[in-house]
């Protein structure tokens, strides 16, 4: 007595969200934060090219 269906049953599809409708406050946030995430990038990308901070940090000797 063998079946077809081995394992797990595949769920269903869930439906595809419907588009939210937003008002001028919601998108005056959103814009404010899509600035905000491209202003902190641009921060890391401009400390990254400057290389560590606060120079080589402690240094280890050779002796134990």
């Amino acid at each position: 007595m063998s079946s077809k269906q081995g394992g797990k049953a595949k769920p269903l599809k869930q439906p595809k969200a419907s588009q939210k409708d937003y008002d001028e406050t919601d998108l005056a946030n959103l814009q404010k934060k899509k600035d905000e995430e491209k202003a902190l990038k641009e921060l890391k990308a401009k400390a990254s090219q400057k290389g560590s901070f606060g120079g080589a940090g402690l240094k280890k000797s050779g002796k134990k």
